[in-house]
């Protein structure tokens, strides 16, 4: 078997890059027929769960093709750990962003510009400017990748303005395949992003969104200091991310559970840049640490180790929920998702929505989606069926949330109800 296995890596040259690049015997669910698409020049859309192995989607057709693959990130930390990833295996990947100095941003496109770098990683601000379109249009680019490709859609609630220019990349690059990654897009998202970044022609391909290791909770709130050191005095020596509405928030919890003897570190966009780091840093380095955080914290944090996910505030929507609680239980053991929830974080919610600068469309559909995760929390029925219902995919009760375990006995009353009416 052995030998027969090899010799399918040795005729098949995506199997060999997998392989003797990346140390993988075998490609994950989706992955091959990706891979295949964007070999045979097609353009593709791949909406997979989050721990599905997106990045070996346009890594592996990257170095088989050859020439330069553009790949479009929307954060620098990200693209720095990926490219040093990249290094450690052996693959000449290059970034150039805001965080590095005028030389090393330099010096990086030296080696762009004279055919050693295979995968370029930036930001779509700095690869939308002409002269950076220009520069590239006269190299041998071969496959374009845009990560976190639901923030091109208005219809989502994660639209970035800065991705609305990507559009233009088939009319710059009109021979070479595009491939839109996201974990998170409901059928309209993944319509609009159709529609906006290939004209509607591409390959769409929906993996599934369900996280089976991961289970599902609701507690109505209470007392959320309690609430949240019960849970955590639950998992002992476990690493977890907390996330809380306001910054204030994050540094009272993360005070709070350090004072209970929990290992936890403060993570939000009012701390400095170097502060951030540090504690970013300590998270993926060490075991046992506890992140309390807003929302600036998770996009492109991969730790396979995190047990648990708990929100002590209600999130935005039921998109922005199912990508942070896709945080935890990446290496495939038991994991939890756990939401505090109150009718307080409802009226919040609404009032952030209409303070919004935004057209009256736009609140319309906020409202809507907030109106979708107000009837997740409070449903009765299997909480993973009304979650995977949501983005399009029919599931039978799961037996790991709250309502599939706790369910109470049934019975039917029909005859008293008879008799109260």
């Amino acid at each position: 078997m052995p030998a027969q296995a090899a010799s399918i890596r040795a005729e098949d040259p995506k199997r060999r890059v997998l392989k003797d690049v990346f140390g993988y015997d075998d490609f994950r669910p989706g992955q091959a027929t990706v891979i295949e698409a964007l070999l045979s020049g097609r353009h593709v859309l791949a909406v997979m769960p989050t721990g599905a192995g997106k990045s070996l989607c346009y890594q592996v057709p990257a170095l088989v093709k050859g020439g330069l693959t553009i790949v479009v990130s929307p954060l620098v930390a990200l693209m720095q750990d990926q490219v040093a990833a990249l290094r450690l295996a052996g693959v000449a990947a290059d970034t150039i962003n805001s965080s590095l100095d005028r030389d090393a941003n330099v010096a990086a496109w030296r080696r762009v510009a004279s055919g050693q770098t295979r995968l370029l990683y930036l930001a779509p601000e700095r690869l939308m400017t002409e002269r950076m379109l220009d520069a590239l249009s006269r190299l041998d680019v071969s496959l374009i990748a845009i990560d976190e490709a639901h923030c091109i859609s208005q219809w989502g609630p994660a639209f970035r303005r800065e991705y609305e220019d990507l559009a233009q990349l088939r009319g710059v690059f009109p021979q070479v395949p595009i491939i839109a990654l996201t974990a998170t897009a409901d059928e309209a998202t993944r319509r609009d992003i159709e529609a906006r970044l290939f004209a509607g022609r591409a390959e769409t391909l929906v993996l599934g969104f369900d996280r089976p290791n991961i289970k599902l909770a609701i507690e109505t709130k209470q007392d959320s200091k309690r609430q949240l050191l019960r849970f955590v005095e639950r998992h002992p020596g476990k690493s977890g991310i907390i996330y809380c509405l306001s910054r204030r928030k994050t540094e009272e919890m993360a005070a709070f559970l350090e004072k209970n003897g929990v290992r936890a570190l403060a993570y939000h966009a009012g701390m400095s840049k170097e502060a951030r780091e540090a504690n970013q840093n300590a998270f993926m380095s060490l075991s046992g640490v506890v992140m309390v955080a807003t929302i600036a914290f998770g996009m492109g944090i991969d730790k396979p180790d995190v047990a648990y996910v708990f929100h002590t505030d209600l999130p935005g929507s039921l998109e922005a929920y199912y990508q942070e609680i896709g945080r935890a239980g990446r290496d495939g053991r038991p994991a939890e998702a756990h939401m505090l929830y109150g009718a307080g974080d409802i009226r919040t919610r609404r009032m952030f929505i209409d303070e919004e600068d935004t057209s009256p469309e736009h609140k319309r559909r906020a409202h809507r989606r907030l109106d979708t995760l107000i009837g997740y929390c409070e449903t009765a029925q299997c909480r993973r069926q009304v979650l995977l219902g949501y983005f399009g995919e029919e599931a039978k009760a799961c037996g790991n949330c709250d309502n599939c375990l706790n369910q109470a006995p049934r019975a039917d009353g029909s005859a008293e109800a008879r008799i109260i009416l």
